[in-house]
């Protein structure tokens, strides 16, 4: 038996077209997919992506195929699921390593990223650092010094998307000419990260956000921005594949009741009707 959880992500702190190609950071949040590998025959209703992995796995170690029979995965998680959150990751990602270590090898990070594009496109919380990643290939892995202190309050939308779906829209011309945004951005979580500084992270995360906009925009967000401004928050980061999004904060510094007295009024209550108050956390699967 072998257990292992990955972090979900609300949305990412930064993704747009740096350094030549369309690229990401995740946010990982304290809300994790823990997921259980024993000898057994799998359950009936299991997600099919996870199978897919099982069988990767079984590929990469020059296993038979035909061990995928003998392999029971058992997946528990409430991570709302085609919203941005970085649930099929999870998923994904902890099955990839719980099954690994219940057939008596150790996946690296690398590999693990590898075996999470091969699926489908992948979000940088398969790292312990918060990393520049190209989600698309896993060619370029970026990793930054630390994962500032701050807290996420993750605004949750009614709406889904798929990633899939948002992969097909045409993205490339509107990626390109905010270029020098992210390129900034990117510049401005670096820096973060090396100082501790969870404004400038909070920053980089804004202006990724505003970028968002034009691709993928989010209701009521002038009125997050000012939110934002009015409380003195770190900022706001968005899914720029998907429907969440997320104030930085400090809940012992900043005002949370007023900042959610604020989000109560109605025009914003019927976009984001429900609220998580979380921490981020390093990423990076973690065996149990």
């Amino acid at each position: 038996m072998a257990l292992a959880q990955c972090p979900a992500s609300c949305g990412e702190i930064i993704q747009g077209w740096i350094l030549g190609s369309e690229k990401l950071v995740s946010c990982p949040v304290d809300w994790y997919s823990e997921v259980e590998v024993t000898a057994g025959t799998p359950v009936p209703a299991e997600r099919p992506l996870v199978r897919a992995m099982v069988k990767q796995v079984l590929a990469h170690w020059q296993l038979p195929a035909a061990l995928s029979d003998e392999i029971r995965i058992d997946c528990r998680s409430t991570i709302p699921v085609a919203k941005g959150m970085a649930s099929s990751t999870a998923d994904i990602a902890a099955t990839a390593v719980a099954t690994s270590r219940h057939l008596g090898f150790t996946l690296d990070d690398v590999t693990l990223s590898q075996l999470c594009v091969a699926l489908e496109p992948t979000d940088s919380t398969v790292f312990r650092s918060l990393t520049l990643f190209d989600h698309n290939t896993a060619q370029t892995r970026i990793s930054c010094e630390r994962v500032p202190t701050l807290d996420v309050l993750l605004l949750e939308s009614p709406l889904t998307l798929r990633t899939e779906d948002y992969h097909r829209l045409p993205r490339r011309a509107v990626l390109m000419a905010n270029a020098d945004a992210l390129g900034s951005a990117w510049r401005k979580v670096q820096r973060a990260c090396l100082t501790n500084d969870p404004a400038l992270l909070g920053e980089a995360a804004s202006q990724s956000a505003m970028a968002s906009q034009t691709l993928l925009p989010k209701p009521g967000f002038n009125s997050l921005m000012g939110i934002v401004e009015q409380c003195d928050l770190y900022g706001l980061n968005v899914a720029h594949s998907g429907s969440v999004v997320g104030l930085f904060l400090d809940r012992q510094r900043h005002d949370l009741a007023k900042v959610r007295a604020l989000l109560s009024k109605p025009a914003l209550q019927q976009h984001w009707p429900q609220q998580h108050l979380l921490r981020m956390v390093e990423g990076g699967v973690r065996e149990r």
